[in-house]
């Protein structure tokens, strides 16, 4: 199977090409910053693959949650390229990609049939996305979806020793570490992870398998947080409030 897959999600760029069994892979600053490379890494890469855009079977992204211009940023783009290649566009669950990240690093220190992994993301703004996956038999089963939390609020998942030990994966734990509950920290094994985009092209075929894969004019981004700014008014009103409470 060939693909293409980009993530922007987080403060990394990651795109990865798979021709059959063969990936290469690009990493990059990532938010606002990945439009500077973005283009040109895929064309890199697609070049030493020596693979056409019209040759691909699917362009993967990472639809978030993420970054609002990062998330924005890989859909953009990748439906342009799909659309001029006729090629069908498959958005991918940033948080499931965590997942699949984290479960491969620890398949090379341990392999275990059956694990389970709570995905987070650093989603700024004081606060982290959250998903509960379980993965067995080669597939992925959503537990829990994607949540918008503040780090005190993150609880670990009911124990049950059929899914396997678990697994805390993600990029908050140099951020929000003094801020977890340390119960949290102690129940699982932590794993720094990322959507990367060598990740998306794993989960790629069973997703595409499942019927996922839309029109690129169809092709949406996944922001959960629907909003990222105070009006004016409520500024100004908060600003009332802490004026009244300091007379």
């Amino acid at each position: 199977m060939n693909l293409l897959a980009i993530d922007s999600g987080t403060e990394h760029l990651s795109i990865a090409v798979g021709r059959e069994t063969t990936v290469w892979q690009y990493a990059g600053a990532g938010g606002a910053r990945a439009s500077t490379d973005l283009i040109a890494g895929v064309l890199d890469l697609l070049a030493q693959a020596g693979l056409p855009m019209a040759a691909l079977d699917a362009m993967a992204f990472g639809a978030g949650p993420g970054s609002f211009t990062g998330l924005r940023t890989a859909c953009s783009v990748v439906q342009g390229l799909a659309f001029g290649a006729n090629v069908p566009v498959l958005p991918v669950d940033s948080l499931l990609a965590v997942a699949e990240d984290a479960r491969q690093s620890a398949a090379a220190e341990a392999p275990a049939p059956a694990l389970q992994v709570l995905a987070l993301l650093d989603a700024r703004m004081d606060e982290m996305y959250a998903a509960h996956y379980a993965y067995a038999n080669g597939q992925w089963r959503v537990l829990q979806p994607s949540q918008l939390l503040r780090p005190e609020a993150l609880r670990l998942p009911d124990a049950d020793a059929n899914l396997g030990p678990l697994l805390l994966a993600g990029n908050v734990f140099a951020v929000y570490a003094e801020r977890l509950d340390p119960a949290v920290l102690q129940g699982g094994t932590v794993v720094p992870a990322l959507p990367t985009a060598a990740a998306m092209l794993r989960l790629a075929p069973a997703l595409l398998a499942a019927g996922l894969a839309v029109d690129a004019a169809h092709a949406m981004p996944s922001y959960i947080r629907d909003k990222v700014a105070k009006t004016t008014a409520e500024r100004m009103a908060e600003k009332a409030a802490a004026a009244g409470a300091l007379a």
